[in-house]
């Protein structure tokens, strides 16, 4: 049987009204650079460009590529900052894994991204190549146990009789690494001085139709996209919602983040 295909696209605008907690997660790893102000950076996986404005505050010599798979997010990012930052920033539609850069970044800035990526091999191997000598990577995406409460109960209800048909077969949209192994993808890549380390950080939002809006954002719209009719994606989520309203705390998304450093030699 041909796998179910998925789109590369985003709803970026709900994205952008939802991102509160990839927001701030991308603000404290943006916290711990060390810039000059005149470095030229890629963010990568930027979004609909909320992060991609704090950076260029940050470089206010320099230079950013704002690069996502999403059409849909880079035009809102560019509209977004264009205007206001015009001459120091481009954005780009492009795939981490076939980047069409080589030797062109100081430095590589992502957040809330790799995790999308199923082949991180491939990916490390594309932004090692993107970066000068001596450049740097700085990341924080899923990784680990990440979202594993949720995921068992994603794929218990898919296996039910009304949803089967559609999502039985359907594989995993993620890869979450652990920290040991995307060490030692770092280092095959080239890379030196890694670091790879995991974190806890649950979200937990006020209402069901909070978190019905935001599964069906960031976190499900690749299995809901394959649900052939909106009755049934409105269940699919609306069962997961009741569910979790019974967890202590209710509604609560258990996060983990990895946090990746690592830099190219001389």
């Amino acid at each position: 049987m041909t796998p179910p295909q998925t789109s590369r696209e985003w709803n970026a605008g709900e994205y952008h009204r939802l991102s509160a907690p990839q927001f701030q997660w991308g603000q404290r790893v943006l916290s711990e650079l060390h810039l000059r102000g005149d470095e030229c950076v890629l963010d990568a996986g930027c979004g609909t460009g909320k992060l991609t404005r704090l950076l260029l505050q940050n470089l206010p010599y320099g230079r950013v590529v704002g690069l996502d798979l999403s059409r849909n997010m880079v035009r809102l990012a560019h509209d977004s900052l264009k205007a206001e930052f015009a001459g120091r920033v481009q954005f780009v539609a492009a795939d981490l894994v076939a980047l069409p850069f080589r030797e062109c970044f100081d430095g590589i800035f992502s957040t809330a991204s790799f995790h999308w990526v199923l082949d991180h091999d491939a990916l490390f191997r594309n932004l090692f190549a993107s970066l000068k000598g001596g450049g740097w990577l700085h990341a924080q995406c899923g990784g680990g146990p990440n979202l594993a409460r949720l995921r068992e109960r994603v794929r218990s209800l898919s296996r039910t009789l009304a949803f089967a048909h559609w999502l039985a077969g359907f594989s995993e949209p993620w890869f979450f690494s652990d920290a040991q192994g995307a060490a030692s993808r770092l280092r095959a890549a080239g890379f030196e001085g890694c670091e790879a380390g995991l974190e806890p950080a649950s979200f937990a939002v006020s209402t069901s139709q909070e978190f019905q809006d935001y599964l069906r954002t960031f976190v499900l719209h690749r299995h809901l996209e394959l649900l052939p009719e909106e009755e049934l994606r409105n269940s699919f989520v609306c069962q997961l919602a009741d569910t979790s309203a019974q967890d202590d705390p209710p509604w609560t998304l258990d996060y983990w983040r990895l946090n990746l450093r690592a830099r190219k030699p001389e």
